[in-house]
């Protein structure tokens, strides 16, 4: 399994349990057994986007999961082994944030044994055209009446190829299905 986790999406209260997974009666709302996001990825892959938005307190607690290869589901009183890669992204400096003491230098070195650099988009404008008709095909599948993706004009084409987007890749897909929506 694949796994995605927007770190900065869930609230510090529930990341323990999210993560880890709780027993029935373990808090306050913990009406049932429920397995956390490490258990979900068991034999897969864990993704874990926006890593540098987890809190130092968290952090702790994803190093010893990923050192130990085992988790203790929130409420129970033995580990559980997990076999799970973890795959990790941020669009902040982690190595920066290292220095900053705003992110474990032991987490970092831990899940930075391959790191892939991915210059924003404003560096790599060559990549906008192959990016639009992937968006735009996307859109279109994901549309009701089934119709042919839409097409942009070369002049609109370049206006996206000068443009800096602040928002990376994000806005570009915003601003597609915006003119989309928009389009009559």
């Amino acid at each position: 399994p694949f796994v995605p986790v927007n770190c900065g999406a869930i609230p510090t209260e529930l990341m323990e349990s999210e993560f880890f997974g709780h027993k029935k009666g373990s808090f306050s709302g913990a009406y049932s057994d429920k397995p956390g996001l490490f258990q979900a990825a068991q034999g897969g892959t864990l993704f874990l986007d926006e890593i540098a938005d987890l809190p130092l307190g968290m952090q702790v607690k994803l190093l010893r999961a990923i050192n130990e290869k085992q988790v203790r589901v929130v409420g129970a009183s033995k580990e559980v082994p997990i076999d799970v890669r973890i795959l990790s992204a941020t669009h902040r400096d982690l190595a920066e944030l290292v220095k900053q003491n705003q992110f474990r230098q032991d987490l970092f070195y831990r899940i930075n044994v391959i790191e892939l650099y991915i210059p924003p988009l404003r560096e790599r404008t060559e990549d906008i055209p192959d990016l639009v008709a992937k968006i735009l095909k996307d859109i279109s599948l994901n549309a009701t009446d089934n119709t042919q993706p839409p097409r942009i004009s070369e002049s609109a084409l370049t206006t996206l190829k000068e443009y800096a987007f602040p928002g990376n890749v994000r806005e570009l897909e915003n601003i597609l299905e915006r003119a989309i929506t928009l389009y009559e």
